[in-house]
């Protein structure tokens, strides 16, 4: 009969957790696990972010990347996302009881496929701080990419031009036309009434832009606009001298104009002549952000001695989806 000789563990041994191999290969390159991490090479080398480190970034990303936080964000598995959105509706008609049916036409569907783009960041850190025990590499490292990867995505969601990245919702064609009158995908502005500034009435120009928006549309919608415009805004005043702009009255709630909430993006253009420098709309329903849900990240120790550097990688696309969702206020005479 055999005996079974149990042995207690030496001084000092533990047991990984979950993502243990993951803080070793960041402090020493040492790897208890390989995971691919591109579409192109199962063997192409790499390591995934662990579930916790992953869940920073999309939580900093909310916190920072103003647009992200309002669109509709959406998970995919590959770089070919479609999305199918119909125009028109499904026409009918009246009858009598007994009267002929005649045949009626069928909707219109338009498909968008949101341009996107590697979104990558390059952070670096000396091995001696890799080494300290008190230096929270997974920390320092969520944070440095969460602040690379949000100033990359505003600037794209914005103004991107669609080429390797994003397209942003004021790259969309502009008109005068109102909804039914114009192109799929071609946004309405609305006048300030002078180059570079407000015309007459500042304050019923931005009720008409708030109108124009389609009622079902308003339900979530809210002013987009950076800080500069904004300080114009909340010296605006109506006839009887109260303030356009209202100030929020409970912590984690934002500031209203007229009614609707004001998201503040650094990356809308100043009021100069002809600029887009207002957005109204519901961008939950007009705006569509298409990801991959892992971000990736290699660990290189050799190309820049003696840092060793951390290339995290991201897909992200975006497009309007609906150009009756948002409504623009353009600093011009008409």
């Amino acid at each position: 009969m055999d005996v079974v000789v149990e042995r207690p563990a030496l001084d000092g041994a533990r047991v990984q957790d979950m993502d243990g191999g993951f803080g070793q290969f960041v402090r020493t390159g040492a790897t208890l696990e390989m995971k691919a991490f591109t579409g192109v090479s199962g063997d192409a080398g790499g390591y995934a972010v662990p579930r916790e480190i992953d869940a920073a970034i999309d939580r900093l990303l909310v916190n920072t990347s103003p647009i992200r936080a309002i669109a509709n964000v959406v998970k995919v598995g590959s770089a070919g996302y479609r999305k199918l959105v119909t125009t028109g509706g499904t026409p009918s008609g009246w009858a009598a009881e007994t009267g002929a049916r005649a045949g009626t036409n069928t909707p219109v569907f338009q498909e968008i496929a949101p341009p996107s783009g590697e979104l990558y960041a390059n952070p670096s850190a000396t091995q001696a701080m890799l080494d300290d025990a008190a230096f929270d590499v997974e920390e320092w490292l969520a944070g440095e990419i969460a602040a690379e990867f949000a100033r990359a995505e505003g600037q794209a969601f914005v103004g991107g031009n669609g080429v390797n990245r994003p397209k942003g919702f004021l790259s969309q064609p502009m008109t005068a036309e109102g909804d039914g009158a114009r192109a799929f995908g071609t946004l309405q502005y609305l006048a300030s009434g002078a180059a570079g500034d407000f015309g007459a009435n500042p304050d019923g120009r931005l009720i008409d832009l708030v109108q124009s928006l389609k009622a079902p549309y308003r339900q979530g919608a809210s002013f987009v606009m950076n800080s500069s415009t904004l300080a114009r805004i909340r010296k605006l005043k109506t006839n009887d001298g109260a303030f356009l702009w209202q100030a929020s009255l409970a912590a984690g709630q934002p500031a209203t104009l007229l009614g609707y909430p004001v998201v503040e993006a650094e990356d809308m253009p100043d009021i100069a002549a002809n600029s887009a420098s207002i957005a109204f709309g519901n961008f939950k329903l007009g705006y569509l952000v298409a990801e991959r849900s892992e971000t990736a990240i290699l660990r290189d120790p050799y190309s820049n001695k003696p840092f060793v550097s951390f290339y995290a990688t991201k897909r992200v696309g975006g497009c309007v989806t609906n150009s009756e969702a948002i409504k623009l206020m353009k600093f011009a005479a008409n």
